[in-house]
């Protein structure tokens, strides 16, 4: 799964030139959970709690592994309004 064009954007801005590698791991990260949710929301949780340091990231990953509900709790995108706090974060939706 490729990342939505605003969640790769946050993350060339966190991550500068590691954007690329840290999109694979991320991709990779998040298809091996099944957690049924939106996978933008997934990977922008990820990219939210990492807040452009690696070792957080590996922190979010863990969390993702054991509870992907903890991870959106801790990233704030749990509750019904997500969809317009994930616009808040990285800007508008603008499907392909």
């Amino acid at each position: 799964m490729a990342l939505t064009d605003r969640v790769a954007a946050m993350l060339a801005n966190r991550f500068g030139p590691e954007a690329g590698a840290t999109a694979a791991l991320l991709e990779e990260a998040e298809a091996r959970v099944q957690h049924g949710q939106d996978r933008e929301r997934i990977t922008a949780a990820l990219v939210v709690l990492a807040d452009g340091s690696p070792d957080r990231l590996h922190e979010a990953i863990q969390l993702l592994e054991t509870d992907w509900r903890d991870l959106l709790m801790s990233a704030e995108l749990a509750d019904g309004d997500w969809p317009s706090r994930l616009d808040a974060l990285f800007g508008p939706h603008r499907p392909a």
